[in-house]
C-alpha cells in the first residue's frame, strides 16, 4: 500500500489519470465480453468502445488537476481545454473516420468477391472500423473518469 502511495505523491495527476484509464479499459473489455459472450483481449488497449477511456483519462485528469492546484489555474485550464477538444474529436472526427472504414471495407469485399481475388496489393486487408465514440460513449467515459478523479483523495 505504501507503494501506491508513493507512487501517487510522486505524480498524483498522471497516475489518477491512469487509472482512468485503466478502468475505463476494463470495463469495456467486460462489456464486451458480456455482449459477445467472448473475451476479446484486444478491447484492452484499442480504440473505440464503452466507455471512451480517452474520454475517461482526460475527464480525471481535469478533475484531480483541479483538486490539486485548484480551479483557477493555469494547469486547470490546459486540462480542461485539452479534455473539450479530446472528447469532441472522439465523437466527432475519429467517429467518422469509423464509419467511413466501414464503407470502405464493405466496397473491397464486394469487390473482391467480384473476381479480383488475385490482387496482391489488397489481399485481405481490412480497416479499422472501431476507432471513435458514439456520444454515449463519450458521456459515459466522462462520468467514469469525473467519478475517480473525485474518488481518489489528493496525495
Amino acid at each position: 500500500m505504501k507503494g501506491i502511495q508513493d507512487l501517487f505523491r510522486w505524480n498524483y495527476i498522471l497516475c489518477v489519470s491512469m487509472v482512468g484509464w485503466f478502468a475505463a479499459q476494463l470495463l469495456k473489455t467486460i462489456i464486451n465480453a458480456i455482449l459477445l459472450k467472448k473475451i476479446d483481449w484486444e478491447r484492452m488497449w484499442g480504440a473505440g468502445g464503452m466507455p471512451s477511456s480517452h474520454s475517461a483519462t482526460v475527464c480525471a485528469m481535469v478533475v484531480s488537476t483541479g483538486r490539486a492546484c485548484g480551479t483557477s489555474s493555469p494547469l486547470f485550464a490546459i486540462a480542461f481545454l485539452l479534455a473539450v477538444i479530446v472528447m469532441y474529436d472522439a465523437q466527432g472526427v475519429r467517429r467518422e473516420t469509423g464509419e467511413q472504414a466501414k464503407i470502405i471495407n464493405q466496397m473491397l469485399t464486394n469487390w473482391m468477391e467480384e473476381g479480383a481475388k488475385t490482387n496482391p496489393i489488397l489481399g485481405d486487408k481490412k480497416l479499422k472500423e472501431m476507432v471513435g465514440h458514439t456520444p454515449f460513449q463519450v458521456w459515459a467515459g466522462a462520468i467514469l473518469g469525473i467519478a475517480i478523479g473525485f474518488l481518489i483523495p489528493v496525495m
